[in-house]
């Protein structure tokens, strides 16, 4: 049986974080911080490649409105014989999806509590982010220019404006703004426009160099970092927790469970229930290779409700624009029908920039019921949990990362 980390010893506790995407990293970086030995296990060759790879790059509290609302039912059957819907819900029938829609529909009553609530986790998650990004000096084209919503019809606007009393409940400032005003903060922006929202202390970036960065700095730190590991198998007793991968134990003191839409299944081995249903996404990082491209593309990250996409410029040369919601189960083809609609914004909004060169992508959001993450313990001694973040992970992570390292130390005790 392997020891836990290389750096373990009578005085230090050992954790395993199971995932390395954005979740898994940021609570190996805050679980270092706090002086644990601490052991990130990874199934790719790499941190970051899945949801965290190629996602819209927004750094939104301005985004934190939950989902559970009766619109949302009604869009998605609406929507359901579109192909190129925002929202598409499959018809296929599963005890998965049956399940969490019966949990998404309960949790409706708290659709208010939710979004204050997390508007207010996603504005204490800045702090920790930018400051771990200075102090261990990561590039990941971050632009804090604010997130402007627009909006094409009075309905849409009006809607809006009632989410806007709860972010505020929840601690977040954002204003709104005229069409004159919209196109003085981005005037690359072409359609006809009602109004809009901006959000002045949002922000956006590329969150696959700042996951990989910060791994990097965990690693500098004293985490070990096992790529390309998957754990097959594990189970909590007698104050302990044993890990499986490739035939070989290991043993921790701890376990913390960021693994995505995997994390259901190690959940259930662990005697613990957590229903993280898989909602794909879509991307597609346009290449700005000539100066005109580069010229027409926005500088300030939007989010366009409506069509529900996000766009946000990363650098010189690329423009990330991503979105809708797909429920299909475990699905990672990328089809061209749910890309096309993403090119078309592009080309209807910002005419002058060249879709010539499109880089597409999918990703599944792992996603709870009741659009809150699941952070915390779990029934066995030594068992916690961050994941389930859904469309909010990149924005979230620093925060639910301290919430989860805090827990870890009151459960387990320092190191």
């Amino acid at each position: 049986m392997l020891a836990g980390s290389r750096l373990h010893t009578d005085f230090m506790k050992s954790i395993a974080v199971i995932g390395g995407g954005i979740t898994g990293v940021t609570t190996a970086y805050a679980l270092s911080q706090r002086g644990y030995a601490v052991t990130l296990i990874e199934r790719h060759r790499y941190p970051a490649m899945e949801t965290s790879f190629a996602n819209g790059g927004q750094l939104s509290a301005s985004n934190a409105e939950a989902w559970n609302h009766w619109s949302t039912i009604g869009k998605g059957l609406k929507w359901m014989a579109r192909r190129d819907a925002p929202l598409l819900l499959h018809p296929a029938p599963s005890w998965h999806k049956l399940s969490w829609f019966a949990q998404f529909v309960a949790a409706m009553p708290r659709y208010r509590s939710t979004t204050i609530e997390t508007a207010r986790l996603a504005v204490a998650a800045r702090a920790h982010l930018f400051a771990w990004a200075e102090a261990e000096g990561i590039n990941f084209d971050l632009k804090r220019q604010g997130i402007l919503h627009i909006y094409r019809d009075k309905a849409g606007f009006d809607a809006a404006a009632a989410v806007s009393v709860l972010l505020a409940q929840g601690g977040l400032v954002r204003r709104a703004v005229t069409p004159e005003e919209m196109r003085a903060l981005e005037p690359t922006l072409h359609g006809a426009l009602y109004g809009g929202f901006y959000t002045e202390s949002d922000a956006s970036g590329d969150i696959h160099q700042f996951t990989s960065g910060l791994a990097s700095a965990a690693e500098r730190r004293g985490v070990r970092c096992l790529y390309g590991h998957a754990v097959e198998r594990v189970r909590a007793s007698g104050g302990a927790v044993q890990l499986w991968r490739g035939g070989e134990q290991s043993s921790f003191d701890a376990v913390v469970v960021c693994a995505g839409t995997a994390s259901r299944a190690l959940a259930a081995m662990l005697g613990d229930r957590v229903n993280v249903y898989p909602v794909k996404g879509y991307s597609i990082t346009v290449r700005l290779d000539d100066a005109a491209s580069r010229a027409a593309a926005p500088n300030v990250s939007l989010v366009d409700d409506q069509a529900k996409l996000v766009a946000s410029r990363f650098g010189a040369d690329r423009l990330r624009v991503a979105g809708t919601a797909e429920f299909g189960g475990l699905n990672y083809d990328i089809r061209a029908d749910r890309i096309a609609p993403l090119v078309r914004w592009v080309e209807a909004c910002f005419p002058e920039v060249s879709t010539r060169a499109v880089i597409p992508w999918a990703g599944l959001r792992p996603t709870m019921p009741d659009m809150r993450p699941r952070v915390g313990p779990g029934r066995a001694p030594g068992v916690f949990y961050n994941t389930g973040h859904g469309h909010l992970g990149w924005t979230l992570a620093a925060a639910t990362a301290e919430m989860v390292a805090d827990a870890v130390a009151a459960g387990v005790g320092l190191a």
